[in-house]
């Protein structure tokens, strides 16, 4: 992992284009090969990013351009590129976190994980389980299962669904989709409650969305009794 703050101007092209202003930020260089530019606000979300795989290449700039440095950040999948001009670099440091361990779920969601498991029929008639935790490179998926025609489907559970799940399901996604023995490979992304936002996205990657009614899956709510 490195983390460079510096000052910057970045601009974004591909499916659209977008450019930040020349100001302070914290630029991540995650060992995955992603790169995200964050500022003081907006929480844990990145004002622009460049998901793996991805390549990095340095270069000097000419003699008309006053920055240091140009940073070109190119997508292996498409033709997106995240082009970072570094005007002064006040802190760089690089450190090796070493293998993640992994997120431990809360109750409700790892309850939802046992629960789909056990009646993957939920998902599609015919369909199988075919481990939990299905261990990556990256960390493990919720699950992955076959449907009735046999082919691999990564299924991710949140209780509540945003963006960053469908960014994660995504980077599963991408890495499963490199073995022979698996690919191609669908996902499918599972919430008792997903953001429109993150529904659009998951939707326009391919991705399959899932409502899960938790009380009905471990037996507390009979819907066919329901009135409405």
């Amino acid at each position: 992992m490195r983390l460079v703050i510096a000052d910057c101007e970045v601009d974004y092209s591909g499916r659209l284009d977008a450019h930040l202003d020349r100001a302070l930020r914290v630029i991540m260089l995650k060992g995955d090969g992603s790169v995200l530019i964050h500022s003081e606000g907006g929480s844990y979300k990145p004002l622009n990013w460049m998901s793996a795989p991805c390549t990095l290449s340095v270069e000097t700039p000419s003699e008309n351009d006053t920055c240091q440095e140009s940073w070109t950040v190119t997508s292996k999948k498409g033709e997106d590129s995240l082009r970072i001009k570094i005007f002064d670099i006040i802190h760089d440091v690089a450190h090796e976190l070493g293998v993640e361990p992994g997120l431990v779920k809360d109750g409700v969601e790892a309850h939802l994980q046992k629960l789909l498991a056990e009646q993957v029929e939920l998902l599609g008639a015919g369909w199988t389980l075919v481990k939990r935790e299905y261990p990556t490179a990256i960390g493990p998926v919720d699950l992955m299962v076959r449907d009735a025609a046999g082919a691999h489907i990564a299924v991710e559970i949140k209780r509540r669904g945003e963006i960053d799940g469908v960014e994660q399901l995504t980077r599963y996604l991408d890495l499963l989709g490199r073995d022979p023995l698996l690919a191609p490979v669908k996902g499918i992304f599972a919430a008792q409650e997903i953001k429109p936002q993150a529904r659009v996205l998951a939707e326009d990657r391919g991705i399959s969305c899932v409502i899960l009614d938790y009380d009905a899956m471990r037996g507390v709510d009979d819907p066919s009794t329901r009135l409405f």
